[in-house]
């Protein structure tokens, strides 16, 4: 066991490996073709109190802490789960409305989290804006007792199943500061684009959304208007240190496999395994990955204790992300043709990891954070 997780995690591990296993693994296939994962999963998940572990047990939740949510994170990387968007909603969607909602927004929408029967999104990014937030065009007019919202979003995960939507919006179109709104998705003028064709990811459903004058109640903005922005930068240490934890947790399962494969494929007589050149780059992605793992646990550490900083989770994904793509890369050679085919875990996973360096914010705005701090 690792020096980061209690016994209670580690329990909590077999408990998601299992249902992983038994629920997810077998149709990863399936849904990679269909473009999304059912809403049945969804309920599942809810079912086997795998969703939303951090939620308090007054709204449902298991009253978890970052431990519990780095398994969950860890053990759908380990089978390159990545069509399954449970942690989008439960470490990103459901930590806003805990952290900026009103009793009443918790009492209506976490406990249908909890349970899978609501899908949560975040809707921040849009065509042509980037990772230039301040710069985005969603506007929302108030009135006497409700925002009418007009604009679009795009890259949207979780997109096709979404039922909530925590939406930033401008009030001013002329200014920079951002307002959240949750904006229920059977709201009269809200629509669903297409599932977004995607070189990686194949199964999440990643869609655009559309708001054409969608009217919500006052009571349904998320915290003070003018202060989304601030609330999003609030979460943001901990969501790239996810995509850390990711990296980490993948890197680790195909080296096992690459290893593996490696001693059982022969050669010219022998074990493509027994050739120098496959032991050395193995031993080099073995160091590396435990360098990572060790600087990895270390920000989850911080993050537990409530002190992980911008640019120590900034340094988590810029790491990790890269690292992730350099080390598949060099997993996938060693597979040879075998590597190119769909059929094999290490082709997915290299595809799907190259986002990495990009969602969440990229490389180059990584880079910049860390910087601030020289």
């Amino acid at each position: 066991m690792r020096p980061v997780f209690r016994e209670d995690h580690e329990q909590f591990r077999e408990q998601a490996r299992r249902f992983i296993d038994r629920e997810i693994v077998p149709h990863l296939h399936t849904w990679e073709s269909e473009g999304i994962v059912p809403k049945s999963l969804w309920i599942k998940a809810g079912e086997a109190g795998l969703l939303c572990s951090t939620v308090p047990e007054a709204y449902g939740g298991a009253g978890g802490d970052f431990g519990h949510s780095a398994v969950m994170i860890e053990e759908l990387a380990r089978v390159n789960a990545t069509a399954v968007g449970f942690t989008t909603h439960s470490e990103i969607v459901a930590p806003y409305i805990v952290a900026y909602g009103t009793e009443a927004q918790k009492q209506r929408w976490l406990p249908k989290m909890v349970s899978g029967e609501m899908v949560g999104v975040i809707a921040m990014s849009e065509p042509g804006v980037g990772s230039d937030l301040r710069s985005m065009r969603t506007a929302a007019v108030r009135n006497a007792d409700s925002y009418t919202i007009n604009g679009q979003k795009t890259f949207i995960t979780n997109g096709g199943n979404a039922d909530l939507a925590v939406t930033a919006t401008k009030l001013d179109p002329a200014a920079k500061e951002l307002t959240l709104i949750c904006v229920e998705t059977d709201q009269p003028g809200f629509s669903k684009g297409r599932l977004l064709e995607k070189i990686g990811l194949k199964g999440q459903d990643t869609s655009e959304l559309f708001f054409d004058n969608v009217s919500v109640p006052l009571e349904n903005r998320l915290g003070e208007e003018g202060q989304g922005f601030k609330y999003l930068t609030h979460q943001l240490a901990w969501e790239r240190t996810i995509i850390g934890i990711r990296a980490a947790a993948s890197i680790e399962s195909l080296i096992d496999q690459t290893v593996q494969y490696t001693r059982d494929r022969k050669v010219f007589g022998k074990t493509v395994f027994d050739f120098q050149n496959t032991k050395f780059k193995l031993a080099e992605c073995k160091a590396q990955a435990t360098m990572l793992r060790v600087f990895v646990d270390d920000c989850l550490a911080k993050a537990m204790r409530g002190e992980l900083s911008a640019e120590v989770g900034a340094m988590c994904k810029l790491m990790g992300s890269e690292m992730q793509g350099k080390i598949l890369d060099e997993l996938l050679q060693l597979h040879g043709g075998y590597g190119f085919m769909s059929e094999y875990m290490i082709s997915r996973a290299w595809v799907d990891a190259r986002v990495a360096r990009i969602y969440g914010g990229t490389s180059e705005i990584m880079k910049e954070i860390i910087s601030r701090s020289l």
